[in-house]
């Protein structure tokens, strides 16, 4: 029997990205749940979101300023390890002490946050490292698979908890937690390319305008991420409170139909796609317009579907600035991988909590009982309708940083 390559190396890392999806996609589901087992507020479930990214975007930025002290490869294989770690602690820790229940979520979010991040930052420069393939359509595919884990968690947590009730939540965390030992098993068996740790090599004189792409295309992430975590992190809890819709059906329809799409998206730009400056612009302008809908709109129906379109309009921003990044900066190296996961989980902390904060603040305030009473809305409703409109933010600031990228770069490239 011949022994593993980097065939196998690519497999095993595309199996450990779509089993890291549990880290990232449980958590919302289980919103709800907290809230009326142990009475936390829509802000804290917020805050959990934010040390969630906020974890990842330490690691990011210590990948960013001192990538030459650590082992890639061997930070590759613990990764899984530390997510299962994670997923065990955020069980047992409410499960055994309920008092501290929050305490708990948050020391497990801690933990497998530290792999999420490394994830971000590690995962995408080995599979661009492989010599085998093309680079450009192997990260579409590894990203594209988070889509898909999302779907997996989403349809058999949310039937999980439909047939054992939500007070198992614990046991269905710890079922998932088996996953990414598994990859963990995987990733110790296969080869590991070697990966370039600094920035790359560039000439002198071409340092400045390095520099500004790579800043250009942080910003960019930054408002691609918030556009498309907002949704995906309170689609669930948007549909069940806001709609009225059964939380078995609003998770199906809504958060899975969400991954469904933005999986779909990112395979068929795999095979399919080009012109990735172009593929934002109009991702942007597509993420403004569902969110729009979703705010306005009173029929329930429209507005799961359009909560699931803008898993189609956001599902090129965070693969694609990569891509983009590709393209402009030959040679980028670990640090720009890391620099562009920190503005990708900066964007993810901050436009979360923000709709939590703004829910919060709009559900009890006056002007939100007047016009719930006028258009039958509860002010919690009328909050969640709220933040989905103010979201429009981001990705309308992101269609004009687009724009000013393509003439930067158009620019520069004559200049060369």
């Amino acid at each position: 029997m011949s022994a593993p390559g980097y065939k196998h190396t690519r497999t095993a890392a595309y199996f450990t990205n779509l089993t890291m999806s549990a880290a990232f996609s449980m958590p919302p589901l289980l919103f709800v749940t907290f809230r009326e087992m142990y009475g936390i507020s829509y802000t804290l479930l917020g805050t959990l979101v934010v040390v969630n990214f906020c974890t990842q975007l330490i690691i990011d930025l210590i990948f960013s300023f001192f990538p030459q002290y650590f082992n890639v490869k061997k930070c590759v294989r613990c990764m899984p390890l530390i997510t299962a770690a994670g997923l065990i602690v955020y069980a047992l820790i409410p499960t055994l002490l309920p008092e501290l229940a929050y305490l708990g979520l948050v020391t497990g979010t801690v933990i497998f946050s530290v792999a999420a991040g490394l994830c971000e930052v590690l995962m995408t420069p080995v599979i661009a490292a492989i010599p085998e393939g093309d680079p450009e359509k192997s990260i579409a595919v590894l990203h594209s698979l988070y889509g898909y884990g999302v779907v997996m968690v989403v349809v058999i947590s949310t039937l999980f908890l439909r047939i054992f009730g939500n007070h198992n939540w614990m046991v269905l965390v710890l079922c998932w937690s088996v996953l990414p030992a598994i990859g963990s098993v995987l990733l110790h068996l296969v080869p590991m390319p070697d990966v370039e740790t600094g920035h790359g090599g560039s000439a002198p004189g071409s340092s400045v305008k390095k520099h500004a792409g790579l800043a250009l295309c942080f910003g960019c992430i930054f408002l691609g991420s918030a556009a498309e975590n907002v949704m995906t992190n309170w689609v669930s809890g948007y549909i069940e409170s806001a709609l009225g819709i059964s939380k078995v059906i609003g998770d199906i329809l809504g958060m899975a139909a969400f991954a469904v799409i933005l999986a779909m998206t990112r395979t068929v730009y795999a095979k399919y796609g080009k012109n990735i400056e172009n593929t934002l612009l109009v991702s942007m302008a597509g993420a403004v317009v569902c969110y729009a809908v979703v705010a306005f709109t009173s029929n329930a129906v429209i507005s799961v579907a359009f909560c699931a379109l803008t898993g189609l309009c956001t599902s090129m921003l965070w693969p694609g600035t990569l891509i983009l990044m590709e393209e402009k900066i030959p040679g980028p190296g670990v640090a720009a991988y890391a620099l562009m996961a920190a503005g990708g989980d900066l964007g993810a902390s901050i436009a979360p909590q923000l709709m939590g904060i703004i829910v919060d603040t709009v559900a009890v305030s006056d002007w939100a009982a007047e016009l719930g009473a006028t258009l039958a809305l509860t002010g919690e409703q009328i909050g969640m309708k709220t933040g989905m409109l103010l979201t429009t933010v981001f990705p309308i600031l992101g269609i004009f940083l687009l724009l000013y990228i393509k003439r930067y770069f158009r620019k520069h490239k004559a200049q060369a």
